[in-house]
């Protein structure tokens, strides 16, 4: 396959996995690679219980990285995220840099990206994937000024941790990709091959997907969250603002206490200090609690139909490769 995010990154689909906070382990991850995309660990990999120590974080990931390197043989990242005091940060960028990791994610808000990051990965051969929370010209001009390998434009559609501007997968990307040289992956309600056949036509070169991934064997959330998953569309998600913008969950009801303080009229930093914590994720997510938590997926989640393996649904997806 002729594709620049697939050399660059050393894979054989450009197709790579979100990181999605708790629900991503080294097994997880190393089917998603071994499946010729790109697995990458999130923040939590591996993990059910929370740590507030910067080191505990960071040798938390570097026990992760080495059972994902006994599993794959194949390039997977790690997730780095950029956010305004760096302090978990820096401990993470040293452990990825000690254990050899090919490729490293980016995550960010507008502003954090700083040659102080990308010049120490540079230098120890790393490839960068930025993906910034909200997509902007400015953003990936600048980004692609210091030196990332590739970008990703993420679109409204997503799960998680929504973009700040309420524009669509398939309106932002081919803005980015008019204005960058780099390769553009596209992030976002994408769930089948029809979708990554259209991010391909708009001109991304790769796809970046969470939600599709979670409904799969391999994947570490409760079972009872993937059948949900299964069970549901788009028209069942549930909207509400919080902190920095707005999250998305299936309903649960936790999640319907979030959306009645949003209809009440409680401001964005008065839902984030109720469901604000990445634990509400774990809770909702790892555990299949909804009492206590949420079930955060993006629009692509239509299409899925049952419990697959990973090889299974980055076949399905490669098939929209152009």
């Amino acid at each position: 396959m002729n594709n620049r995010v697939a050399e660059i990154l050393g894979i054989e689909k450009p197709i790579l996995q979100g990181p999605m906070s708790w629900i991503t382990n080294a097994e997880f991850v190393a089917a998603v690679s071994n499946a010729g995309g790109l697995g990458i660990l999130g923040p939590n990999a591996g993990q059910t219980t929370i740590t507030t120590s910067p080191e505990e974080t960071a040798e938390r990931m570097r026990r992760e990285i080495r059972k994902t390197k006994e599993l794959t043989d194949k390039p997977f990242g790690t997730t780095l995220i950029t956010d305004a005091d760096m302090k978990f940060t820096w401990p993470i960028l040293e452990v990825v840099i000690e254990e050899g990791v090919q490729v490293i994610l980016l995550n960010g808000v507008e502003g954090t990206l700083t040659e102080k990051i990308i010049t120490p990965l540079k230098e120890a051969g790393i490839k960068i994937v930025y993906r910034p929370l909200t997509p902007t010209i400015e953003d990936a001009k600048s980004a692609q000024a210091m030196g990332v390998d590739v970008y990703v434009a993420t679109g409204f559609d997503e799960g998680g941790t929504l973009p700040t501007s309420i524009i669509g997968t398939f309106t932002i990307t081919p803005i980015i990709v008019d204005v960058l040289d780099i390769p553009v992956i596209a992030a976002g309600g994408i769930g089948d091959a029809r979708g990554v056949a259209s991010a391909f036509e708009l001109g991304a070169e790769g796809v970046f997907l969470g939600s599709r991934f979670i409904p799969t064997v391999e994947n570490p959330a409760a079972q009872s969250v993937k059948q949900r998953i299964v069970d549901s569309s788009a028209a069942d998600l549930l909207l509400y603002r919080t902190l920095p913008a707005y999250y998305r969950s299936l309903p649960t009801p936790f999640a319907e206490k979030l959306v009645a303080m949003d209809n009440q009229g409680a401001s964005r930093e008065e839902i984030a200090r109720v469901g604000g914590s990445s634990s509400v994720i774990r809770i909702g997510m790892l555990e299949g609690i909804g009492e206590g938590g949420i079930i955060t997926v993006g629009t692509g989640i239509t299409p899925i139909t049952k419990i697959q393996t990973v090889q299974e649904v980055v076949d399905e997806l490669a098939a929209g490769i152009k």
